[in-house]
C-alpha cells in the first residue's frame, strides 16, 4: 500500500509532486541526508511501522512547501500536524516520530523554505505568507486528504503540537482556521511576533558590543548576575531548590553588585552602566505612546544558550534576518542601528497578520475546540510573561472569567524550564522527545497526568480537562536513569506553592493557590 499509493496521489492531489514513499520499520533509524545541515537533524529513530511520504506542494507561482506525512500501521483514527521553530524551514522529525508512535497520522512541513535562515524571504512575500500561516494550513488540508485515501476513511479527531514558532502557528490556526483542529497545544508561542523580534533586537542596543561600558561578559552573567538573582528570588516560593517558581514575583535589584570604591578586582562586581543595562533588560518594551509591545525578560533565565544568543554583543540573528529580508528587503541594512522608528514600522506592517494576537476565539470555541498553551518560566528567548498576557487578552476580549475560559482554553506555567525544553526544573511534560538522552515511550511517560499531548487527547475525546501537569526532571535528562524530581504545574491563574513541610522534590509537597 505504501508504494502503490504514489500514482493515486499524483492524480488526485493538485499542485503536488510526490518525491517518494518508504515503508519504515519500528526500531530503524532513518538517515535524513536531504535535510538542510542547519536544521541539525541528520537522522531519526522510528518507533512504529510507518509509511513515510514526502512531497512538494506549490502554494503560488514562486513559492511552495516541502512536506511529509507519516502514516503508522497501528492507526488510531487520529490526525496531527507538527510545527516549526525560529525562522526556520525545518521539519520537526522528532515530533513526527513521536506522534506516529502513538498511532497518529502526522504531517510536517518546511514553512516554505529550507534551513534556519530567513534569506528566502527576500523580495518574495509569498514565502513570508507560507511562513506566517499558509505552510501549516496547506499541510493540514493535503495531509487529511492523503490520510483518508491511505486508510480508506476520514480521521476522527485532529490535533496540533508545536512550540515557539510552532506555538505561534498553533494560535494562528485557532484564530484563522478554527476548523483545522479539535485540540491545539501551543508551547512558548512566538505571538506578538513583531514586538518579540524588536524586543530581542533591542538587547544589543542596551549592552552594546564587547568592550562597551554597559556590556556584561558571559562570566559576569554566569558567576555574578545569575547567582545573585537566585539568591534574591529562589526562596520566594518557600524553598531553595534552584528554581524560581513564579518569576513575576522577582523584583531583581542588580545595584547591590555595583563595585565599591575600594574593590580592586572589577571582574567580581558591576559598573553602574552594567547595572543600568540589566535593569533595562528586565523591563518591558513600550512604544513612544506607551503601548506595550513586549513584556520584560524574566529573571532566572540566564543559562549559557541565552547568554550566547541574547547578550553576546551581537545583534540577535532572527531579528537581523527579519528586518533585512522581510521588512526592508535590504541584505545590507545595518541592524546595529535599529531604533523605535524601525520597531514601530514592524508593528505597522505586521505581514499577513503574523502577530497572531487576535483575542476573539469564539469560532474555535463554538466548534468545541480545546486549546492548551504552556510556557517555561525560565525561557529567555520568549518571555513567558507574554503567554500570560495573551491568555488575559483572550479573557478580556471574549468577556470570559477564568472559570468560563477554562472550558476551552487552559494555560500552564512550567517552572524551571527553558525555551520549549530543558532546564533545572521538572520540565518534561511530554511536549517533545528532543533533548531526552534516551527515549522510552513507556506508559509512565505517556500518562495524561504528566503528558500534555495525551492530556489533550483525553480532554477532547473524554471531556476530562487537565487541572495540573505533572512535570518531571530526569537524572542527566535520561529517562532510563530515573526521576530526579517532579512537580505539579498548576493551570493559570493558580500559582504553584511549596507547602513548607514535605520533600520539595515530590509533587505532593506543592499546592495550587
Amino acid at each position: 500500500m505504501c508504494s502503490s499509493i504514489v500514482p493515486q496521489l499524483k492524480s488526485s492531489i493538485p499542485n503536488t509532486t510526490v518525491y517518494f514513499s518508504d515503508l519504515l520499520f519500528a526500531g530503524t533509524t532513518v538517515q535524513l541526508s536531504d535535510n538542510h545541515p542547519s536544521c541539525e537533524r541528520p537522522s531519526q529513530l522510528v518507533f512504529e511501522d510507518t509509511c513515510r511520504i514526502a512531497m512538494y506542494v506549490s502554494t503560488s507561482n514562486r513559492s511552495g512547501i516541502n512536506m511529509e506525512i507519516w502514516l503508522p500501521r497501528n492507526w488510531t483514527g487520529r490526525f496531527l500536524s507538527t510545527g516549526n521553530g525560529g525562522l526556520s524551514g525545518c521539519i520537526q522529525y522528532e515530533d513526527m516520530a513521536y506522534a506516529s508512535a502513538l498511532g497518529i497520522a502526522t504531517v510536517g512541513g518546511n514553512n516554505g523554505h529550507n534551513g534556519t535562515s530567513g534569506k528566502a524571504f527576500l523580495r518574495n512575500p509569498d514565502v513570508v505568507e507560507d511562513y506566517a500561516s499558509r505552510s501549516v494550513h496547506t499541510g493540514v488540508v493535503i495531509g487529511k486528504a492523503i490520510s483518508k485515501q491511505f486508510y480508506g476513511k476520514s480521521h476522527t479527531k485532529s490535533y496540533y503540537l508545536g512550540c515557539s514558532t510552532g506555538g505561534r502557528q498553533g494560535l494562528k490556526s485557532v484564530q484563522d482556521f478554527p476548523e483545522d483542529f479539535d485540540g491545539v497545544i501551543a508551547g512558548a508561542p512566538a505571538n506578538a511576533f513583531s514586538g518579540l523580534l524588536s524586543w530581542s533586537g533591542r538587547h544589543y542596543g542596551i549592552t552594546g558590543p564587547p568592550g562597551s561600558e554597559s556590556f556584561i561578559t558571559e562570566e559576569q552573567w554566569k558567576n555574578l548576575v545569575h547567582p545573585d538573582i537566585m539568591e534574591q528570588c529562589d526562596t520566594i516560593d518557600g524553598v531553595a531548590d534552584g528554581v524560581i517558581e513564579d518569576p513575576n514575583l522577582c523584583d531583581y535589584k542588580p545595584e547591590r553588585l555595583i563595585c565599591s570604591s575600594n574593590v580592586r578586582d572589577k571582574a567580581k562586581c558591576l559598573s553602574g552602566g552594567q547595572a543600568r543595562a540589566i535593569r533595562k533588560i528586565f523591563s518591558p518594551l513600550y512604544s513612544l505612546e506607551g503601548e506595550l509591545w513586549f513584556p520584560r525578560q524574566q529573571p532566572g533565565s540566564e543559562d549559557a544558550s541565552i547568554i550566547a544568543a541574547m547578550y553576546s554583543g551581537k545583534p540577535f540573528p532572527f531579528t537581523v534576518d527579519w528586518f533585512r529580508y522581510s521588512l526592508y528587503n535590504d541584505p545590507e541594512f545595518d541592524v546595529t542601528k535599529l531604533n523605535m522608528t524601525d520597531w514601530a514600522y514592524s508593528e505597522a506592517v505586521n505581514p499577513f497578520n503574523i502577530n497572531a494576537w487576535e483575542g476573539d476565539l469564539s469560532r474555535f470555541k463554538s466548534r468545541n475546540g480545546k486549546l492548551i498553551t504552556w510556557h517555561g518560566q525560565a525561557d529567555g528567548l520568549i518571555s513567558p510573561a507574554n503567554s500570560e498576557r495573551y491568555y488575559n487578552h483572550v479573557s478580556h476580549t471574549m468577556n470570559l472569567p477564568p472559570s468560563e475560559i477554562d472550558d476551552f482554553y487552559r494555560f500552564f506555567r512550567i517552572s524551571g524550564t527553558g525555551h520549549c525544553r530543558g532546564g533545572d526544573g521538572a520540565w518534561v511534560i511530554g511536549q517533545t522527545l528532543r533533548s531526552l538522552k534516551r527515549v522510552q515511550l513507556a506508559m509512565e511517560f505517556l500518562n495524561p497526568d504528566g503528558n500534555v499531548l495525551t492530556a489533550m487527547i483525553r480532554w477532547v475525546e473524554e471531556d476530562k480537562s487537565p487541572d495540573t501537569l505533572l512535570g518531571k526532571k530526569y537524572l542527566n535528562d535520561s529517562i532510563s536513569m530515573g526521576v530526579q524530581s517532579s512537580r505539579r504545574h498548576c493551570r493559570y491563574p493558580f500559582r504553584t506553592q511549596y507547602d513548607g513541610t514535605g520533600d520539595s522534590s515530590q509533587p505532593t509537597s506543592w499546592l495550587c493557590k
